[in-house]
C-alpha cells in the first residue's frame, strides 16, 4: 500500500491555453497604490505578465506607459527593465527600445533539451522526498491541477509554472532549482502560448495529474518517465509552432 498523501478530490480519482484569436488588450496584473511602486515590485509584476503571456513576445515595453501604470518616475522603470534584461526576459533593440524577448527556434530546441533532463530529475527527486512537511506543501500548491473547469491560456501558464516549481521545491535540490530559475524555463511556453488549444490544455492537465500521482505514490521511475513524456510532447508542439513562425518570416 502506498504511503502517499491523498491527492485533492476529483470527479474520478483514478484518472491520473484555448487559443484566443481576438486582439483584446491584455489584462495585466493588479498594480500598486498611487504613491508609487518599488523596483522589485515592478520587476515581479512585469515578469509575471511576460511569463503568463499577458504581454506577448516581441511586444514593446514603453517607459512612459510603465511610469503611468506604476505611478513612478522613469528611474525605477529603467532599473526594472535593466534587471529583466539581465534575466533574459527582455532585450533592447536600437530605435525600438525594450521588447519582450522572442526566442529563436534553436534557443527553444536547446532549452527544451535542457528542461526535459532537469525536470525528469526533479520529478524523481520529488518522488523520493521523505519530508512530510514538504510533501504536504506540494499537495496544497498543486491543488489547482484537479479543477475540472476549462483553462484559458494565461491561467494555464500560471498554473503550469506553479506546478513545475512545486515539483522542484519538493525535490529540494537547491542547485537544480537555481539553474531552472536562471534559465527562465517557463519563458519557453510563454513564447508559444498560441499552441495552447483546448485539446492541448486538457492533455497537459491530465499529464500534470499523472506526474503528481506518481510523485505521491513515491514511484520515482514513473514520476521521471511521466514528466519526460509530458515535456517531450510540449517540445514537439512548441518546435512545430516555432518552425512555422520562422518559415512565415522568411517568406515575407
Amino acid at each position: 500500500m502506498s504511503n502517499a498523501l491523498p491527492a485533492p478530490a476529483m470527479s474520478d480519482p483514478r484518472i491520473d491555453n484555448s487559443t484566443d484569436n481576438t486582439r483584446e488588450k491584455p489584462q495585466l496584473g493588479a498594480d500598486p497604490p498611487a504613491h508609487g511602486a518599488t523596483v522589485p515590485f515592478i520587476v515581479a509584476r512585469l515578469r509575471d505578465d511576460i511569463l503568463a503571456r499577458r504581454v506577448a513576445p516581441g511586444a514593446r515595453l514603453v517607459e512612459g506607459e510603465l511610469t503611468a501604470r506604476f505611478s513612478v518616475s522613469r528611474g525605477p522603470v529603467r532599473e526594472a527593465l535593466r534587471r529583466l534584461s539581465a534575466e533574459g526576459l527582455i532585450e533592447h533593440l536600437p530605435h525600438r527600445g525594450a521588447l519582450v524577448r522572442r526566442l529563436t527556434l534553436r534557443e527553444i530546441r536547446e532549452l527544451f533539451e535542457i528542461r526535459v533532463e532537469m525536470e525528469a530529475l526533479a520529478a524523481r527527486l520529488a518522488a523520493a522526498a521523505e519530508s512530510p512537511e514538504r510533501r504536504q506543501r506540494f499537495v496544497a500548491v498543486i491543488a489547482p491541477i484537479y479543477a475540472d473547469a476549462p483553462r484559458r491560456p494565461c491561467e494555464y501558464l500560471e498554473e503550469n509554472a506553479a506546478f513545475h516549481d512545486a515539483v522542484m521545491a519538493l525535490g529540494d535540490n537547491l542547485q537544480l532549482r537555481d539553474l531552472a530559475t536562471r534559465l527562465q524555463l517557463p519563458l519557453i511556453m510563454a513564447q508559444v502560448g498560441d499552441v495552447l488549444t483546448p485539446d492541448v490544455l486538457e492533455a497537459s492537465v491530465r499529464e500534470h495529474r499523472a506526474v503528481a500521482r506518481a510523485i505521491l505514490d513515491r514511484d520515482a521511475a514513473a514520476a521521471s518517465a511521466r514528466m519526460r513524456d509530458h515535456l517531450e510532447r510540449a517540445a514537439k508542439l512548441a518546435l512545430e509552432r516555432a518552425e512555422g513562425r520562422e518559415e512565415a518570416i522568411k517568406a515575407e
